[in-house]
């Protein structure tokens, strides 16, 4: 049995900290909820106004980006898009510096901290509603930019904020928070670059449901081959295979969700380069990036590739931890393609598979259990043995432990 199959077993069956106390709390001291969804699962508005990146694209206009967009996209192509929110680059100063917005291109958080902003959660407001909580009131969303890293774009003084809010408006009650896949990640950033003592104050616990700590395979095929966010299908044509992948190569959000070698090491191959017959795990990030002749690419990797720490006792997060995951899923963790351009459409006949949720593979939704080790809080990690990723958080028994969880006073050390 290997060191993480080790650390997962415990995981699996621990359901308290080695010290400290939990008891059930009464209706009235329920924790709010705060919610971080997943990767492009709350509403991004973009404004653009006199642009010339893409002479081919409306001048000026709106359009909103979104998993199952339901919004008309009207004159603005999926390849329009991709152009518009592909980040500009430059290689020098400070990492957070580096990165801006097309000219004439601004992207906002559509109705942020509503949960009309992540409208595909609706099965888990539904199950909080039914236990007597309100929408907008103790039930609030911290949507983010997921093009951009928790480092970027103000996450940690809008979402502190929140969090502060959400509890001052529920009468000083501790908030619970839930994230979903991507969601964790930028959880776990903000309870590492919060005070303990702020921590102890306003967060009952956190609720990481899949959560992509350690990134996925997934990720470097996608810098050849683009993905689409609106159905989260790979491109049709060659023209959106290459807007698509343009824009990911340029997101710092790319890198630090795409599998960290200090978890993955080489037990997964994530693309397979037929032209030479060579193949890259996760290990290989920056020789893949290199070989591809990728060299903004690979300072960016460099940088954010396992960005969130996670795994070192210093990074542990010191709160009550009640993790979910799904198993027992074919999942993508790379790809065989036939050289390492950037644009090139892929089939199901080419990508390279393991076990997990349908999204993540094992080792991602194991990696985890190093929680486990948590000197005083609570901790546990709940399979869900045939659920899929995107089903999880509307999962039954999963939604009943997390009200379990919410009724139960936190761990105080």
């Amino acid at each position: 049995m290997t060191k993480w199959a080790r650390i997962a077993l415990v995981a699996l069956v621990a359901a308290a900290g080695l010290t400290g106390t939990a008891t059930a709390a009464t209706a009235g001291q329920r924790a709010p909820v705060v919610l971080f969804p997943a990767f492009h699962l709350n509403k991004l508005e973009v404004l653009v106004h006199d642009q010339r990146t893409a002479p081919q694209c409306p001048r000026s206009g709106r359009f909103e980006d979104w998993y199952q967009n339901d919004q008309p996209a009207g004159a603005w192509s999926q390849v329009c898009r991709d152009q518009l929110l592909t980040l500009r680059y430059r290689p020098t100063g400070p990492m957070a510096t580096r990165f801006s917005e097309q000219p004439g291109v601004e992207v906002r958080l559509k109705d942020y901290g509503k949960t009309s902003s992540a409208p595909a959660y609706s099965a888990l407001y539904q199950r909080l509603e039914a236990e007597g909580y309100v929408r907008d009131k103790d039930i609030r969303v911290a949507g983010y930019d997921a093009r951009l890293t928790p480092d970027l774009g103000g996450f940690l003084p809008r979402t502190t904020r929140l969090v502060e809010d959400t509890y001052r408006a529920n009468g000083g009650r501790p908030v619970e928070l839930v994230g979903h896949s991507n969601g964790p990640l930028y959880i776990q950033y903000l309870l590492t670059h919060t005070t303990q003592a702020w921590k102890d104050k306003y967060v009952r616990g956190f609720t990481p449901i899949a959560g992509n700590f350690p990134g996925q395979g997934l990720l470097y095929p996608t810098l050849f081959t683009g993905l689409n966010i609106q159905d989260f299908g790979y491109p049709k044509t060659l023209e959106n295979a290459r807007s698509s992948a343009r824009m990911y190569l340029s997101l710092p959000s790319t890198y630090m969700s795409a599998s960290d070698p200090r978890v993955f090491g080489d037990r997964e191959v994530v693309v397979v380069d037929q032209s030479t017959g060579r193949s890259y795990t996760p290990k290989d990030f920056p020789r893949l990036l290199s070989d591809a002749g990728l060299r903004d690419a690979e300072q960016i990797a460099r940088y954010y590739v396992g960005f969130v720490e996670f795994t070192s006792p210093r990074a542990y997060p010191q709160v009550d931890v009640h993790a979910e995951k799904g198993s027992g899923v074919d999942t993508l963790v790379g790809a065989r393609l036939p050289d390492l351009r950037v644009g090139q459409l892929i089939t199901p006949a080419q990508f390279l598979t393991r076990d997990g949720d349908g999204n993540q593979e094992d080792i991602t939704n194991d990696a985890v259990a190093v929680w486990s080790a948590m000197r005083c809080h609570t901790f546990s990690l709940t399979d869900n043995p045939g659920v899929d990723h995107f089903s999880l958080p509307s999962h039954a028994p999963l939604l009943d432990r997390l009200v379990t969880t919410l009724r139960t006073r936190p761990t105080r050390c």
